[in-house]
């Protein structure tokens, strides 16, 4: 079992910045895939950026140049930074932790908000 609190998530102006942090506690394997996924109202959930053990990262297209996500594996952490935010980013992120074997773990979700 894995959990994850995500923590950062609020309301911000558009053109602003907000840092989303995940941390991950339980029976944690280094290899799993972290990620990042959004759900604004009345569409289905998206991935916006994902990053394996070693770094590697892929990004939705709507985000690349903008968001950037790290990850803190002695901390078992995941950020994901975003910048120059627009109403259209609006939802609630959730964080992932998955992988082979591993089974898909996602935390409670944390709001973001951009006002126009």
């Amino acid at each position: 079992q894995v959990q994850l609190v995500e923590s950062g998530g609020g309301l911000v102006q558009a053109g602003g910045s907000l840092r989303l942090s995940c941390a991950a506690s339980g029976s944690i394997f280094g290899w799993a895939v972290m990620g990042w996924y959004r759900q604004a109202p009345g569409k289905p959930r998206e991935s916006v950026a994902t990053i394996t053990r070693g770094g590697s990262t892929n990004y939705a297209d709507s985000v690349t140049g903008r968001f950037t996500i790290s990850r803190d594996n002695a901390n078992n952490t995941v950020y994901l930074q975003m910048n120059s935010l627009n109403p259209e980013d609006t939802g609630v992120y959730f964080c992932r932790y998955f992988g082979a074997g591993l089974g898909d773990s996602w935390g409670q979700g944390t709001q973001v908000s951009v006002s126009s």
